[in-house]
């Protein structure tokens, strides 16, 4: 841009121009064409002169000055003057003021007026994209509508009109093919700075646009009166949308699917042809999962609460169902749920039982020299170690069916003889693997635990305290360990006497530190004491 060769109010229409066309303040573009004059009357006058050019906001006229600064101590002379120098300018200038001497205007030459185009072409790019940061940076997720700009293998980039936005390959739904002029609908999943300027980012497959699209298509969603309360997707193949009404008089599913489908298959539509199954949100998490494995019937639900695992029992006939394919369907009732979801058939359940059921049944037989008829009532009614009938009080036990306070007291003191001899023998075990006392006095874990880890080469505190807790989970499975967080906790607390350690270090550091200089002036005054001493011991033979 050769703006020597614009008369000053044409500059001024310029930057109108440039400033409507790419929705920046105009003032940027006079700053921008300022500095292109500034870097072509340095490259005339000299670059390590201080040049600037002033473009009058009215008239469009154009100042050209070298600006040298007064200083007490000149470092560079082509932009400084001294004290003594400044004060015979007229007027007097003083430290930190400048002295400005006009310059004559500049002819644009050829690469001078090209590099002039560079720089105010760089300035509104630099102007342009920080305005598109300040207007989309509160926009993260709002769906967006735009045009395919370019298309490429691992991006797409589009046109939002007033920016532009990428489509990562990974945001995009599997095997959608957009194209050069499409029109595409998209999530924006965050606005960040880059060093090559603020990027725009969308998403075509997050969990966030199809919760999107549908507030868009449902009404009582976008009013609030349907609450979204989750979305698991396998991006263009399924997903599952948990939603919940809020008003009791208005089915959520059926708001949902719309007349005829209408709403559910706009959405559908979008997501091309994405299998959309719309779930009814319930509170009690057993009866949620099973309205997410729909369309399989489920028998039972047991749950563990600790470690949020949910075992679901379907009949044999419909394992394939709840699973899916490729396991699909289970997956998405897990991301869904928030619970870890294992899937057995009526058949498997009942072997798996009947299996626990013989081992706890063996286990007592062995241990209290039992028939198996009293190990099977026991196992019944919930024992699963010996050491859980030592603890049960006695008037308890004689309420099982088939026993009396007789049979109740022999199984108490066959029970506290076992546990008294395994913990004999897991104490030898211990003294012959040559475990830490710290480790034996670690009251979170019991002797069973101890010598499972003591066998795996853990055989102090700090051993433990090494481990993370999958190591410790696998470790300790056997034993019932198999929560992350409990295990977490174990390790925690066997990294306890780390954080007790410090302040007993740093007292008896600033002890030392403390004592250092007593034990310096008690040097000093002892052998004062002793230059005395030996003055006075003088002085009498002298004498």
């Amino acid at each position: 841009m050769d703006t020597s060769s614009i008369p000053g109010l044409e500059l001024i229409q310029v930057a109108d121009v440039v400033a409507r066309e790419k929705s920046i303040d105009r003032e940027e573009v006079m700053v921008a064409m300022e500095e292109a004059i500034q870097k072509a009357g340095r490259a005339k006058y000299g670059l390590d002169r201080d040049i600037r050019a002033m473009i009058d906001r009215k008239s469009g006229s154009i100042t050209l000055e070298r600006w040298i600064e007064v200083v007490e101590e000149v470092e560079d002379d082509a932009t400084q003057m001294s004290a003594d120098e400044g004060a015979k300018q007229t007027p007097p200038l003083a430290v930190g003021e400048f002295w400005k001497q006009a310059l004559p205007p500049i002819e644009f030459g050829r690469i001078a007026a090209q590099t002039a185009k560079q720089v105010i072409s760089q300035k509104v790019r630099d102007a342009e994209r920080a305005r598109q940061f300040e207007e989309y940076k509160d926009r993260v997720g709002e769906i967006v509508v735009g045009t395919v700009k370019r298309a490429e293998s691992y991006s797409i980039t589009v046109d939002l009109g007033r920016a532009e936005a990428v489509i990562r390959r990974e945001e995009m739904i599997p095997r959608e093919n957009l194209r050069q002029g499409d029109r595409v609908r998209a999530y924006i999943i965050d606005v960040r700075e880059e060093p090559r300027g603020p990027q725009i980012f969308l998403s075509r497959a997050c969990n966030e646009f199809m919760a999107k699209l549908f507030t868009q298509e449902v009404p009582e969603i976008y009013d609030g009166i349907i609450e979204i309360k989750g979305v698991a997707r396998e991006a263009g193949s399924r997903a599952k949308i948990a939603v919940l009404s809020n008003d009791p008089g208005i089915d959520p599913v059926g708001a949902c699917v719309g007349m005829r489908g209408s709403r559910v298959q706009a959405v559908v539509g979008e997501l091309q042809g994405e299998k959309v199954e719309i779930i009814p949100y319930i509170e009690d998490p057993a009866s949620f999962v099973v309205n997410a494995l729909a369309p399989a019937e489920v028998a039972k639900v047991v749950m563990d609460e600790v470690a949020s695992r949910m075992e679901v029992v379907v009949p044999d006939d419909q394992l394939s169902l709840a699973i899916g394919r490729r396991g699909q369907n289970v997956r998405l009732a897990s991301q869904l749920s928030g619970w870890y979801i294992d899937i057995l058939t009526e058949a498997e359940e009942s072997e798996r039982r009947q299996e626990e059921f013989r081992t706890r049944s063996t286990r007592f037989i062995e241990a209290l020299n039992i028939d198996d008829v009293i190990a099977h009532l026991l196992v019944a009614e919930g024992f699963v170690l010996p050491e859980e009938i030592a603890e049960t009080p006695i008037e308890e036990l004689a309420t099982i069916q088939g026993f009396d306070e007789g049979i109740a007291e022999e199984l108490q003191t066959r029970a506290v003889e076992f546990v008294e001899r395994e913990a004999q023998r897991i104490n030898d075990a211990l003294d012959g693997l040559k475990v830490a006392e710290d480790l034996r006095n670690f009251e979170y874990i019991s002797l069973g635990m101890m010598l499972k880890l003591a066998e795996s080469g853990v055989l102090s505190l700090d051993d433990l305290a090494d481990l993370d807790s999958d190591e410790l989970v696998s470790l300790l499975a056997e034993h019932g360990l198999e929560d992350d967080t409990e295990a977490g906790d174990i390790i925690m607390a066997a990294r306890a006497h780390w954080f007790d350690d410090e302040p007993e270090a740093e007292a008896a550091a600033d002890a030392e530190a403390s004592a250092a200089p007593e034990t310096g002036n008690s040097e000093t005054e002892a052998a004062e004491a002793a230059e005395a001493e030996a003055a006075t011991g003088d002085e009498p033979a002298a004498g």
